[in-house]
Parts: structure tokens; C-alpha cells; sequence
């Protein structure tokens, strides 16, 4: 009988194996870059998002894991004798524009899962790379931070919440006044432009909550951090408070607001246009 995987140790080997690879890209971010083509989510290639992606799965490998592969760069792709024992839905980097210009807020995200949906995602880690700083949850065990158990913010007033927000979209006429009202009841909004490490930062009670209403954002970017902020105590919800579950998918967009507590949910959702 096969030995049970054990996530917590190849998930610590993928983020070390991880900064490994990315090293040489990042002493050459000002150099012409290849034409890698375009990922299976839609943006181009860079070859640190190629770097970060081949080691994770060389990291599995390694350690006989059959898988399927759901990844932004390359889409889905099955490994080993036995792909359909977990799912591993990964962003190899988040946040790469902010890489490429040297603003130091970007991160790996690894999601396992049983089926590929959302709801089925059992463990998770979102790295932040410029820092070194681990998030990870596994499911019905918490949610830590450098192996230090986080807990979501209790602020439930508007006027002293820190809200991050992404409106970064060639829809932002459709988009912003659906969210004109809550601005405007809002003190302090935030984005830093790598959304797996914003959701977070929600977990970890840095931020009270973070918002993304453009249905443009992958599930590769969010799928491990969800499960991070809902065992340090979050909410995640559809923008009409509904349970979130869709397929995890290079392709499948999605809309969602998350909360470090009910009070703030509730009075962001009263403030949303939908």
C-alpha cells in the first residue's frame, strides 16, 4: 500500500525549489525576454513563470506523485501512472508584472484537491517570494503563517477597515459603479497587484477584506489562498453572497468578495451594485 503524501514536506521542498529557479531570472529582468507564446491563461510567458511552474512539478516528481496539472502557464497536464488522485492547480507567479519592474510584492500558489473544483481543495500555500514568507492551510487544520496560526481581522466598521480592491480591467466602466457606494463609505483602499498574496493578507488580519468584482480573475491565482483565509476564520462568497465552487480551470474566471468576519461582509455586500 502506497504512503499517504505528505503535503506539508513537498510543499516546504516546492517553495525552497522554487526561489532556486527563479534566481537567475530575476538578476535579468531588464534583458529582451524569449518569446515563450501565450499561457494557457491568457497572458504571455515569462520564463521566471516557466522556472517556478517546472520546478513544482519537478518537485513531485521527485517524489512519485501522480498528478493532474491545472497551471496558468502550461493548462492542465496529467503525471505519473495515476493522474486523477489529486489536482494541483497552481499560478507559478503571481503578481509577475510587479516582478518584472522590481516591486517586491508577488508569490507562488499551490492548491491540492481531490476533483478539480474549487470546493474540493484540501491543502494550499501561497509563498510571497520578495519576503519569504509562507502562507499555508490544510483543510479542518487552520491556516498559519510561518508556521504560526493566523486569524482574520474582527474590524466591522468601514471607516477604520483596510479593503483591498482590484479594478484593474479595460472594464473599469462596468465595474466601477457597481462599486461607487462602498468606496465612497470606504476610508482606506488598497491594491498591490498580486491577488493570491492579497487574499492573504484578509487571512492573516492585515487587510479586513479584498474584492474583485471584474469575472477576470483566474482560479489558478486564488484557489489555495481561499482555502487559506476561510481556516484563519474569512469569508468567501460570490458577489450575492453565495457559496463559491466552480472548476478549477487555466480558463475559469470568476467574481468574489472576502471578509475577515460576517459584520464587514454583510455591509460590504449592502454597498455592492450588482
Amino acid at each position: 500500500m502506497k504512503n499517504p503524501i505528505n503535503w506539508q514536506q513537498i510543499l516546504q521542498e516546492c517553495k525552497a525549489n522554487i526561489q532556486t529557479a527563479i534566481k537567475p531570472c530575476l538578476k535579468n529582468l531588464r534583458e529582451p525576454l524569449p518569446n515563450l507564446g501565450m499561457g494557457a491563461g491568457g497572458d504571455i510567458m515569462k520564463p521566471v513563470d516557466l522556472a517556478a511552474e517546472t520546478a513544482i512539478v519537478n518537485t513531485l516528481l521527485k517524489h512519485d506523485v501522480s498528478f493532474t496539472l491545472i497551471s496558468e502557464e502550461s493548462g492542465i497536464k496529467e503525471y505519473g501512472t495515476a493522474p486523477q488522485e489529486c489536482y494541483l492547480c497552481v499560478d507559478p507567479i503571481d503578481g509577475t508584472t510587479n516582478l518584472m519592474h522590481g516591486l517586491p510584492f508577488y508569490a507562488s500558489s499551490i492548491a491540492v484537491s481531490h476533483k478539480p473544483e474549487l470546493a474540493d481543495v484540501y491543502a494550499g500555500m501561497v509563498v510571497d517570494l520578495a519576503h519569504d514568507v509562507t502562507y499555508t492551510a490544510f483543510e479542518g487544520k487552520g491556516a498559519y503563517r510561518n508556521g504560526e496560526k493566523m486569524e482574520t481581522s474582527k474590524t466591522a466598521s468601514l471607516e477604520e477597515a483596510v479593503v483591498g480592491m482590484d479594478l484593474n480591467t479595460f472594464k473599469a466602466k462596468t465595474v466601477v459603479p457597481k462599486v461607487t457606494a462602498l468606496i465612497e463609505n470606504t476610508k482606506h483602499i488598497r491594491h498591490f497587484g498580486a491577488n493570491a498574496l492579497e487574499v492573504c493578507y484578509v487571512a492573516n488580519g492585515l487587510t479586513d477584506a479584498f474584492i474583485d468584482l471584474r469575472g477576470k480573475i483566474r482560479t489558478t491565482d486564488v484557489a489555495a489562498g481561499f482555502l487559506i483565509v476561510k481556516e484563519a476564520g474569512g469569508i468567501v462568497t460570490t458577489p450575492d453572497n453565495k457559496p463559491l465552487n466552480v472548476k478549477l480551470n487555466p480558463a475559469q474566471r470568476l467574481s468574489f468578495i472576502t471578509s475577515g468576519n460576517m459584520q464587514i461582509h454583510q455591509k460590504i455586500l449592502s454597498l455592492v451594485k450588482l
